[in-house]
């Protein structure tokens, strides 16, 4: 018995780190004809801590930002292990820019129009998929702001 509480107290120690993804909603988005899972980050401790302290993101996984309004962002690679690439979207789902962060990069990188919507992607994604500004992606009614929904 106590060799049973030592081994599933180390695993559950082990699944206590830093590299262990916060426990967000995810939905399922498809992008440039590839279906994608995706982290929904809503509230703004999950929308500022975004991807940081993971070692990965796999090759259809990302993290989807909805946010309240329509404007510039800005977005920044602090604490991120590895590159993105970030795509804006307008609120109705078009690419408005694309942009590249680099691995622990405090660089900050800007939308190049307004927008409601943030995609967080591993690097070269982007490119892999032949997105480009003006291009229309549909955003998942579960990873649509409240806001954005009610337009």
């Amino acid at each position: 018995m106590i060799r049973f509480l030592i081994y599933f107290g180390l695993i559950w120690l082990a699944g206590c780190g830093r590299t262990s993804p916060t426990a967000l909603p995810t939905t399922h988005m498809k992008i440039g004809g590839q279906d994608f899972s995706i982290e929904i980050a809503t509230s703004p401790h999950d929308q500022e801590v975004g991807l940081m302290h993971r070692d990965f993101l796999g090759a259809n996984q990302g993290m989807i930002f909805p946010f309240p309004d329509q404007k510039e962002r800005e977005f920044w690679n602090h604490d991120v292990h590895f590159s993105l690439d970030v795509v804006f979207l307008d609120a109705g789902g078009s690419i408005v820019s694309i942009k590249r962060l680099e691995a622990w990069s405090e660089r900050r990188v800007y939308s190049d129009a307004a927008a409601q919507y943030a995609i967080e992607l591993g690097q070269g994604t982007a490119q892999r998929l032949h997105l480009e500004v003006g291009q229309h992606l549909a955003i998942p009614p579960d990873a649509q702001h409240a806001d954005a929904a009610a337009r």
